[in-house]
């Protein structure tokens, strides 16, 4: 696990709605159990910050990070992708992106990765599409100096043309497949996990549990329900996510502030001897 990756996992699921700030000795403490060492935390938590993800603060525990508006517009468009409070719909159109893509190999795998992010799929390499417009995606191309125009499309030959066009834009077995995988995998790891673990170990099972389900963020388009195919083994990952990550969220609360609550404990201890 990235030290990068880890920290937008922590701030989007567990500081951001507790004001999305901490002060660096959490930061390490809480990365910890994952077994990330804290000078990893420290480089990565520089780079956010010349990232424009992080902004450091002063708090009265010490030093330490806050998201910027622009962190948390992104974690709470995550966060709702990842818990899928927001209804899939869909009005028949595609977003449709024809774009001069970067010379630079570098470049177009990070404009790739960033556009799969935002849940276009690509038809060649300069044609991109989604069954739903990204807010986004204006501000991302622009930013990567990439010329592009943008259209709205129907398939003429209706929902069949579309679900053939999907299935050129997605390898839609190739990700069914690893969602029987992601649960094959993380029931083996949380069987073990039970209401007599310790909160850290229930707080680093539910950290990989959310970590491991992150990655569908840019495999996975969230398609409509209309555009699937029959028994989609994405609705029953999504059901065992679901039932896991709310069985170990009370354990992982409790572990979260016990490491926040031991910064201003260590803050109020030094006030009282100055």
């Amino acid at each position: 696990m990235q030290a990068r990756s880890a920290l937008f996992d922590l701030y989007g699921d567990h500081l951001r709605p507790r004001g999305g700030r901490a002060p660096v000795a959490a930061l390490v403490k809480l990365l910890a159990p994952l077994g990330i060492a804290p000078p990893a935390v420290r480089t990565a938590v520089s780079r956010m910050v010349r990232q424009g993800w992080l902004e450091p603060i002063r708090l009265t525990s010490g030093p330490g990070y806050s998201i910027t508006p622009k962190a948390a517009r992104r974690l709470d468009e995550a966060a709702s992708r990842i818990y899928r409070t927001g209804r899939v719909t869909w009005d028949g159109r595609f977003d449709l992106l024809v774009l001069d893509a970067p010379t630079a190999r570098r470049d177009r795998q990070r404009l790739a990765a960033n556009l799969r992010y935002l849940g276009y799929g690509t038809l060649d390499e300069q044609t991109w599409v989604a069954t739903r417009p990204a807010e986004d995606v204006d501000l991302l191309l622009s930013e990567a100096g990439v010329r592009f125009e943008r259209f709205s499309a129907a398939h003429a030959a209706g929902t069949p043309g579309a679900m053939g066009l999907v299935r050129r834009a997605w390898d839609l077995a190739e990700i069914g497949r690893a969602y029987e995988e992601f649960v094959a995998e993380q029931r083996t790891l949380l069987t073990g996990v039970t209401a007599r673990s310790g909160d850290e170990e229930a707080y680093a099972a539910r950290f990989r549990l959310v970590h491991a389900w992150r990655t569908f963020l840019f495999r996975d388009p969230q398609l409509p329900p209309a555009l699937l195919p029959e028994r989609w083994p994405g609705t029953a990952a999504a059901s065992f996510f679901d039932r896991h990550a709310a069985r170990l969220r009370p354990a992982a609360d409790r572990y979260v502030e016990q490491c926040l609550d031991g910064g201003h404990r260590l803050a109020r201890q030094k006030g009282r001897h100055t």
